[in-house]
């Protein structure tokens, strides 16, 4: 699952040119035992498996440094943002651990990770998907990735609003226009109607963001 997606796009490019170092390793090679069991039934009872608190130990003991910042994808995270992957980027050294089964030992959320982070109020089938999703939003902001540095300055988010609309040719495609500021070649009224275009579309889709003004 993970490879399939990070040999793609920009997180290909990322890894090609040397700009991200990305390793995915699966914990079964730390869970001791001929079947490297990495999941048991949970204390108390209850539908599911949880997933060990040993092969997540032994795996942190040898990957992390003195640099790693551990995180948890859980339900029970902080609701993952721009805001939060521009603050991971930033980071030397990130160690993302994917949750599994019905859940994950709660000692590795109290003693092993530095914070736990959700991608929204919803239950995906594994942790897996959700690590992908955070590496792909940290990667794209780190220098030389993306083709253009001002593509990441200028997305949705990067100042609490969402983007503006965009259009390319043609002008006009079944009664449909492009609206003429666009067209005027007036570079200030284009950068002042985008940035009305951005708020407006905040206001009426997300005024939860609370964006600048």
């Amino acid at each position: 699952m993970g490879e399939g997606i990070l040999g793609e796009s920009m997180l290909r490019i990322a890894r090609e040119k040397g700009l991200a170092d990305i390793r995915l390793r699966n914990l079964r090679e730390w869970a001791p035992g001929k079947h490297h069991v990495t999941d048991e039934p949970p204390y108390g009872g209850g539908a599911g498996m949880v997933l060990k608190v040993e092969p997540v130990a032994a795996a942190l003991d040898e990957l992390r440094g003195p640099q790693s910042r551990v995180i948890l994808m859980s339900a029970s995270g902080a609701r993952f943002d721009q805001a939060a992957a521009r603050r991971l980027a930033a980071e030397k050294h990130l160690i993302l651990i994917s949750g599994h089964y019905e859940g994950v030992d709660q000692r590795v959320a109290d003693h092993l990770v530095e914070e736990e982070i959700s991608l929204g109020d919803y239950v995906l089938t594994n942790g897996t998907l959700a690590a992908l999703v955070v590496t792909d939003a940290v990667v794209r902001l780190l220098p030389g990735v993306l083709g253009d540095e001002q593509s990441a300055v200028d997305e949705s988010f990067s100042h609490g609003l969402l983007e503006y609309p965009h259009y390319t040719r043609p002008a006009e495609f079944r009664g449909w226009k492009v609206p003429d500021i666009l067209l005027s070649g007036n570079h200030a009224a284009i950068e002042a109607w985008r940035r009305e275009q951005a708020r407006e579309r905040t206001r009426q889709r997300r005024p939860d963001l609370g964006g600048n003004p």
